[in-house]
């Protein structure tokens, strides 16, 4: 029997062929670690529980009564940026840290974000649908109604990681940008381009509104029927983060009325999305399954993340991207990073 067991509930996450724990372990070889697998039920996971050193998160829901029956754990590991699938508080108070990976595919929600934003502005999928159809003619004249991209504004709900990177490449296009974030300094908006602003103003002025924000309890159902009323008619709305921190039907209502153009959307409120979605009937719509972080690299990166943050752990040290660093403190493990402001926990 290994020194240490890594739990985590049979299946895989994300991906439907498994594949296994190859990249995972590369970072843990040497240090007499296995990951054990267990039913992917809440019953299940609480039954294996006490002999867990530390926990791969994936491919459920952990709630505060699974959370509590660790009795060993320290460290619970998620492979994706998101943790709204994890008690968090459960897991501070419990004194448990919890990593995420913070800047693994940031590149590619960036792309998908832009992608988005060109696509629903330059009407591709209903100029591609008058090509199959045999409406060659009505193709010009609808963009004939639609202003050129340069000059216009870029208007960003949360400036985290992601939004950073859309607006380095949203500069090339010759966007004008804003946004709202209280939680980041206008140094780091500045330097990039980019206006500080309130969330009416980027609401008001935006012809595009390109949302960032994580799934908390403090942003879920952030944006209301009154913030899409404010927005500009011409405006589109993109949104690459999480679906709940947007009020589905408030959007469905925006666009049915009018009150917005169009939008580009790779998250919804309820995912898989119901085939009797009214978002699936609308033309000036651009919609995605959820996976704008998807890429060839996408699994072998953030599973060997993981695994780093891992090792890290069950070697006594502070992990690299800490979602709750309140505990590292109070914890066994020991700071060995430098205080820089781009690594280190919660970077």
């Amino acid at each position: 029997m290994a020194k240490y067991t890594i739990l985590t509930p049979a299946g895989a996450s994300f991906t439907t062929q498994g594949g296994g724990y190859d990249y995972e372990m590369e970072a843990l070889e040497g240090l007499d670690a296995e990951i054990v697998e267990c039913p992917a039920t809440e019953e299940g996971f609480i039954a294996a529980a006490p002999k867990a050193d530390a926990v791969y998160a994936k491919g459920m829901k952990f709630n505060a009564a699974m959370i509590n029956a660790l009795s060993r754990c320290r460290h619970i590991a998620l492979g994706t940026v998101g943790v709204d699938y994890v008690d968090v508080a459960a897991a501070t108070a419990k004194g448990i840290p919890v990593t995420n990976c913070p800047d693994t595919f940031i590149e590619e929600v960036a792309d998908h974000a832009m992608m988005l934003l060109l696509a629903a502005h330059r009407r591709c999928v209903e100029q591609d649908r008058m090509v199959r159809e045999g409406r060659w003619g009505e193709g010009r004249p609808q963009l004939l109604t639609v202003p050129r991209l340069m000059g216009q504004t870029l208007g960003f709900i949360g400036f985290g990681r992601v939004a950073r990177a859309t607006a380095r490449r949203a500069k090339a296009f010759g966007l004008h940008m804003k946004a709202y974030d209280p939680y980041v300094e206008e140094l780091t908006l500045s330097a990039l381009g980019v206006e500080p602003a309130s969330l009416s103003e980027v609401l008001s002025t935006a012809d595009f509104v390109s949302m960032h924000l994580p799934d908390t309890p403090e942003t879920r159902g952030f944006l209301k029927e009154h913030h899409f009323r404010q927005m500009k008619k011409n405006a589109i709305f993109v949104t690459t983060g999480r679906g709940p921190t947007v009020n589905e039907a408030a959007l469905v209502k925006a666009l049915e009325e009018k009150w917005i153009a169009g939008a580009g959307l790779d998250v919804f409120e309820i995912e898989p999305t119901r085939q009797d979605n009214p978002l699936h009937r609308m033309p000036h719509i651009i919609l995605s399954p959820h996976n704008a972080s998807a890429s060839s690299r996408f699994d072998p990166a953030r599973k060997r993340r993981v695994g780093q943050e891992l090792a890290l752990t069950l070697q006594g040290k502070w992990p690299l991207s800490c979602v709750n660093p309140t505990v590292l403190e109070k914890s066994s493990l020991r700071r060995w990073q430098p205080y820089s402001m781009e690594r280190g926990p919660n970077s």
